[in-house]
């Protein structure tokens, strides 16, 4: 199918895109990499009447270090978060996830900051986002704001960003020197998570010091597992206390019955998924 007709505007800077999309109004669109948005175009299940192209803007693309944060750009491509020495050193968790994401073509076209707004439940960098606790820079007319990953997925495919807001980056807190894991399960390779579990934790003397768990494709947005990380935190690093830990991984969720997985089934995979990720981030 042919997309509905659009104007078509590709900014240089930031500002000019915030510009064109307060001029554009609420029928506006911005693309990026256009992996989530050019497919929805064709099937005309959006007909905006701009499209914001965004990829020619280069202060939106790039890792840097920032102290204790990594800075990592909006248009910042998977294929780029995969290779990059600073993720694998202090965020193993967003590159083990960003290696389930898809196949290697979308990888080298699709961006980071385009899968995060897009807000897919089942798209697997948000619950690593959300684990590590990033934070997510704004920009709009009025400037700059920044909001946590816990506060940014406010529903299926919807977040906090404004119609006139533009994700500029997302900052991520080192988490240098622990294990991590993201355990996904899926009906056939390269497909949409059924569940997956993102799992960063910090071991001291055998012992569960710190621990982070979400969850994908268990809610309309990402879960964190709070009944298992407090379940791990104090607790040795071993099989059976992770599997203890792990039977609380569907508190506190509301999937949904699909056909792909009913309730039941996906809350089964939460706990088993979740004693997988865990043992493997800790070495178990």
């Amino acid at each position: 199918m042919i997309p509905a007709a659009f104007d078509y505007t590709a900014p240089s800077t930031v500002e000019d895109a915030v510009r064109a999309l307060a001029e554009s109004g609420e029928d506006a669109k911005v693309i990026a990499g256009g992996q989530s948005l050019i497919p929805v175009l064709r099937m005309r299940l959006a007909a905006p009447t701009t499209l914001v192209d965004i990829g020619r803007v280069p202060e939106l693309r790039g890792i840097r270090d920032d102290g204790d944060e990594l800075v990592i750009g909006a248009t910042t491509t998977h294929y780029e978060v995969q290779r990059d020495p600073l993720v694998r050193v202090h965020a193993p968790l967003l590159r083990a996830a960003t290696d389930t994401v898809a196949d290697p073509q979308v990888r080298h076209r699709g961006t980071f900051g385009g899968a995060l707004v897009h807000a897919d439940p089942a798209g697997d960098l948000l619950a690593p986002t959300l684990a590590l606790d990033a934070e997510l820079v704004l920009h709009g007319p009025a400037g700059r704001r920044t909001v946590a990953a816990a506060d940014f997925f406010t529903d299926y495919f919807t977040t906090a960003l404004r119609q006139d807001e533009l994700l500029v980056a997302v900052r991520i807190p080192k988490h240098t020197g622990w294990g991590a894991h993201y355990e996904k399960f899926s009906r056939v390779a390269q497909a949409w998570s059924i569940v997956a579990v993102a799992v960063a934790v910090r071991v001291e003397g055998g012992v569960i010091a710190e621990a982070r768990v979400a969850l994908t494709n268990m809610s309309a947005v990402p879960v964190r597992a709070d009944a298992v990380e407090r379940a791990l935190v104090g607790s040795p690093a071993t099989a059976e206390s992770i599997k203890a830990a792990a039977a609380h991984a569907a508190e506190g969720t509301s999937p949904t019955a699909d056909g792909d997985a009913d309730v039941a089934y996906r809350q089964h995979l939460a706990r088993v998924l979740t004693s997988r990720a865990v043992t493997a981030a800790v070495g178990a």
